[in-house]
């Protein structure tokens, strides 16, 4: 047997294969700067740079919906951890902007305590809260 048969087409098809998801997964890593009309920048106020929260997977969740019981007792009735996380999250419509949103979350957040963190965020739906095993904020 020599060795120009046990190379069949299988064997280089795979081996274009694994070059194509070597090329694609380097080429994923890179960010490509998109390019703008040097006018651009002048015209436009720059915009602020929302970060992102972390989040881990929630433990428990509150929703303020009918029938639901008041944020306070709900801690209340959750066990404690002191590496739990609460985040209260509240959303807005753009029509009526985030201070509604605030004014929203100000009794949650004064039921939820001083170690928690509250997210604004544009959207509908109901207020929530949500405990979980959330990195610290940095302070």
């Amino acid at each position: 047997m020599t060795s120009r048969n046990a190379i069949g087409w299988q064997t280089t098809l795979a081996d274009l294969s694994l070059i194509l998801f070597l090329i694609t997964a380097a080429a994923a890593g890179h960010r490509v700067p998109r390019p703008t009309h040097p006018l651009a920048s002048a015209t436009r106020p720059p915009e602020a740079r929302a970060l992102a929260s972390p989040r881990a997977e929630p433990l428990a969740v509150w929703i303020a919906a009918p029938g639901a019981p008041p944020l306070g007792r709900w801690l209340d009735s959750q066990s404690r951890d002191p590496r739990q996380q609460v985040t209260v999250i509240v959303r807005y419509r753009a029509a009526d902007g985030p201070l509604t949103a605030l004014a929203t979350a100000d009794p949650l957040m004064r039921a939820a305590g001083q170690r928690a963190r509250l997210v604004v965020e544009p959207g509908e739906g109901p207020p929530r809260a949500v405990i979980a095993f959330d990195p610290p904020e940095p302070r």
